[in-house]
């Protein structure tokens, strides 16, 4: 078993759907994590793709509730959106930007390449002061519900078989080959350091 518990960020482009289910059930299963968006802004679907709603990073999960509730509750009962909402209030107060952390992670899992490569930039893109390191893995979840529940079982279970290594540093390119294996799915792994 590792010496401490794994500390382990979960990040997406708006920090609502794909990161904040990831963000639930991990921490429902005793696993440290806190969860982020790398985008300028906070969208979720609006009325029709050409209209997203746009919110502020600071905007609180509950101001968007209520906003979206006034603005058409049966449309955005009917996508799940309220659904979402409510339940990542119940998880923390608002989206976080990873780009505003300096927290230290020993694990950074993003659902999709382009958050990926975010994440890679903005940490090469700091001073380095501690030479830790980091694994940044990239888990592609299609952002749809049905496919964030699916892709944060799929990060519950790596994260499981990360905290079981002896090794992680040394274990985890045979550890991604077997769950590349295993799922199907290709993994993007890098190393950065703090």
């Amino acid at each position: 078993m590792p010496q401490h518990k794994l500390h382990v960020a979960v990040i997406c482009s708006s920090n609502q759907n794909r990161s904040m289910e990831a963000h639930n059930l991990l921490s429902k299963k005793g696993i440290n994590v806190r969860s982020f968006g790398t985008g300028l802004h906070v969208k979720l679907p609006g009325p029709s793709p050409d209209k997203p709603n746009v919110y502020e990073f600071k905007t609180s999960y509950e101001a968007m509730y209520q906003d979206l509730l006034q603005r058409d509750k049966e449309l955005y009962t009917q996508n799940g959106i309220l659904h979402m909402l409510d339940r990542n209030r119940r998880i923390k107060t608002r989206p976080e930007r990873f780009q505003d952390c300096r927290d230290r992670f020993d694990l950074i899992l993003s659902c999709e390449e382009r958050v990926y490569d975010q994440i890679v930039e903005e940490l090469h893109g700091r001073d380095q002061e501690t030479y830790e390191p980091v694994h940044v893995i990239n888990v592609d979840i299609e952002d749809n519900h049905e496919d964030a529940t699916i892709g944060a079982f799929l990060i519950y279970e790596l994260c499981q078989c990360i905290q079981l290594t002896e090794d992680m540093d040394n274990e985890m390119d045979e550890l991604l080959q077997e769950f590349e294996d295993k799922s199907g799915k290709s993994f993007l792994h890098t190393v950065c350091f703090y």
